[in-house]
């Protein structure tokens, strides 16, 4: 399967629209985002729980809905796509932007511990 950003962005919106999570038309943001960050934590307790050996490990729950590290990896992924989706955001654009910027870096930017 071959997908381009802005096939994730249009795909991730129409499914998220489609669900009905979008039928309030003054979603708040910060609760947007908040649960984008939801996803990075669920996928830190996969970790916790796991280890280096879980990272790669995706099951199937009694209901078929897939779990592992990597899958709320891509919840989060889902969340910022229908996000731009719905705000009309150039997420391709502004990836390319910061990877741009961020190899003209200097190593560790220039210092930096962690």
């Amino acid at each position: 399967m071959s997908m381009t950003i802005q096939k994730l962005i249009i795909d991730s919106h129409k499914t998220s629209t489609s669900k009905g999570w979008w039928e309030n038309p003054d979603r708040n943001i910060g609760e947007l985002l908040a649960l984008i960050h939801s996803e990075i934590s669920e996928a830190l307790e996969v970790y916790r729980e796991q280890g280096n050996d879980g990272l790669k490990k995706i099951w199937t729950e009694n209901d078929g809905k897939p779990e592992g590290f990597t899958i709320e990896l891509a919840d989060a992924v889902i969340r910022i796509a229908d996000l731009c989706g719905a705000l009309g955001l150039e997420l391709e654009e502004a990836l390319e932007t910061k990877m741009e910027y961020n190899r003209s870096r200097p190593r560790r930017h220039g210092g930096k511990v962690a």
